[in-house]
């Protein structure tokens, strides 16, 4: 039996007050990520910069409006810059827990945002990120899309971490990816609190053979934070949370959580996998090569490339 690891999901929700207090909110749960000793923390979709639920950014097919574009502004000036002081926070709190986290944030690049799953190692930092490859509905409205050049898989002392963001999850061909790319521990930064959900991520530890480490948002009604959200009731939570911990045959170890801010644990084994991928390893020798194939292009995919021109 290998060394027993802890996992955690640290469920919490973005403070109104802006990414500062949201910071703040996730520095003051370091106490609580140090007594559990996990080895990986993962945190919310969105949480640095905001999940804007049922904001509709002033925009009707064919014209947006100016109330719409300064509501953009303001979300815009919440998300944050990869060379900021949250990273470095973030990086300050990977190393002295010794856990390595993975977070999601509102990343910003110019004028266009990504919604970006960071991931930070004790020793090194900020050591690689995952753009959210297809923003969902509305999503796009606000949100770029990543493309195949930020697909990691980052070692860490629990296995191999690899990510994808809410409904990502649902992408069979996006799952196949991360799994020939020696997935151990997936990690599920997520806003969407169903119980449909719950059942994708027993899916995905089950097909994929894999500890799945699922940290959803939690939020309270859009009367308690002084929100107005046109067909969503003003008593009902607009995310009510489910982070969950399920284990590599698709049974749930811990979780779901609902309706708090709070740290989602589990002690697994990591030889478990082995294990369960004795009878179905996906991409292995349950694969069938001759009937199907996969390519993916994991260039980046500038929206402008110079080609340097020579002295003459």
């Amino acid at each position: 039996m290998a060394d027993p690891i802890t996992l955690a999901a640290l469920q919490l929700g973005t403070d109104p007050a802006g990414t500062a207090a949201t910071l703040d909110r996730i520095l003051g749960h370091e106490p609580a990520i140090i007594a559990s000793g996990a080895a990986v923390v993962v945190m919310p979709e969105a949480l640095l910069g905001g999940y804007p639920k049922g904001e509709g950014f002033g925009t009707r097919l064919g014209y947006r409006l100016p109330e719409g574009r300064a509501a953009f502004a303001a979300y815009h000036a919440q998300a944050i810059d990869l060379d900021g002081p949250e990273v470095a926070a973030l990086a300050a709190l990977s190393a002295r827990t010794s856990a390595s986290i993975v977070i999601g944030v509102i990343e910003r690049q110019g004028a266009t945002l990504y919604c970006t799953a960071l991931f930070f190692d004790p020793a090194a930092g900020l050591v690689a990120k995952h753009r959210k490859l297809m923003p969902t509905a509305a999503e796009r409205l606000i949100w770029g899309l990543g493309d195949g050049s930020t697909l990691p898989v980052v070692d860490s002392r629990a296995g191999r971490l690899g990510a994808a963001i809410c409904w990502e999850n649902h992408m069979p061909l996006l799952r196949t990816a991360m799994y020939a790319k020696g997935v151990e521990i997936w990690c599920a930064p997520t806003v969407d609190d169903r119980d449909i959900w719950r059942s994708t991520m027993r899916h995905i530890a089950h097909e994929g053979r894999c500890f799945v480490v699922c940290a959803c948002q939690v939020q309270p009604s859009p009367a308690a934070l002084g929100l107005t959200r046109d067909g969503w009731p003003d008593d009902k939570p607009l995310i009510r949370g489910g982070s969950m911990i399920v284990g590599p045959l698709g049974d749930i170890l811990a979780g779901p959580f609902e309706d708090d801010s709070g740290l989602v644990t589990a002690t697994i084994d990591p030889g478990e996998i082995i294990r369960a991928r004795y009878d179905f390893d996906v991409v292995g020798h349950y694969a069938r090569p001759d009937i199907f194939e996969l390519r993916v292009d994991d260039r980046a995919r500038p929206g402008v490339a110079f080609t340097p021109g020579d002295d003459r």
